[in-house]
C-alpha cells in the first residue's frame, strides 16, 4: 500500500472538509497517545488535543511544506500547546509513567496476568523515571507520537542523528536498569 502524501492532503484540507476529515482521523491517535502519555487523564487530553486540532484548523494555512512535513507541524503544535498547558497549570505535575507502551486499558482474563504486568509496569515506571526529560521525551515521541527519528529532530530542534544516540542510549540504560540484555 502506497503512503499517503499529508503534505498534499494537508494543503486539501483548507478548501475540501473530506481532506480534513481525513487528516483528523490518521492523526488524531498519535497526538492524543503523545499527549495522554503526560497528563494520564482522559478529560485533561480531551482538552488539550481539542486545543490542539483547534490550532490546526486556525494555522493550517500557515503550514510550509517546505519547512517541515505536516506531521512534524502538528507534533510540533501539539508540543506547544502542552508545554502552554504546563505553563498555565503554574507547576509541573510529576507524571505517571502507568500503562507506558499502551495507554489502551488491556481487559486480562486471569488476575495472575494483571498482577505480573501491573509489576512490570511499575519497574518500567521507575526506570523512565532516571532518565532525563530529554530522553523522556524522545521516547514519548517515538512510541506515542509514532514519529520517526527525522520528525522527532525536526520537533524537538536537534539533529536526527543526535535523535538515534539518544534514543539508543536510553533503550540501553532502560535495559541494564532492568536487568535485561
Amino acid at each position: 500500500m502506497e503512503e499517503k502524501d499529508w503534505n498534499i492532503i494537508a494543503k486539501e484540507a483548507l478548501h475540501d472538509d473530506f481532506a480534513f476529515d481525513e487528516l483528523y482521523e490518521h492523526f488524531f491517535p498519535r497526538i492524543y497517545n503523545l499527549i495522554y502519555a503526560r497528563v494520564k487523564d482522559a478529560a485533561t487530553a480531551d482538552d488539550i488535543v481539542s486545543d490542539v486540532f483547534e490550532k490546526l484548523v486556525t494555522h493550517l494555512d500557515s503550514f510550509d511544506s517546505t519547512k517541515a512535513s505536516f506531521a512534524t507541524w502538528l507534533s510540533r503544535i501539539a508540543t506547544r500547546t502542552l508545554t502552554d498547558y504546563y505553563r498555565w497549570q503554574s507547576h509541573r505535575q510529576n507524571v505517571e509513567w502507568d500503562d507506558v507502551f499502551s495507554p489502551k486499558v488491556d481487559d486480562k482474563e486471569h488476575p495472575d496476568g494483571q498482577l505480573l504486568e501491573q509489576e512490570g509496569k511499575k519497574e518500567l515506571l521507575l526506570a523512565l523515571g532516571k532518565l532525563s526529560e530529554r530522553e523522556q521525551q524522545i521516547i514519548e515521541l517515538k512510541f506515542w507520537g509514532d514519529m520517526n527519528n527525522k520528525e522527532i529532530a525536526e520537533t524537538i530542534g536537534i539533529s536526527s542523528a543526535n535523535v538515534g544516540v539518544i534514543l539508543f542510549r536510553a533503550m540501553g540504560t532502560l535495559r541494564q536498569i532492568l536487568g535485561r540484555e
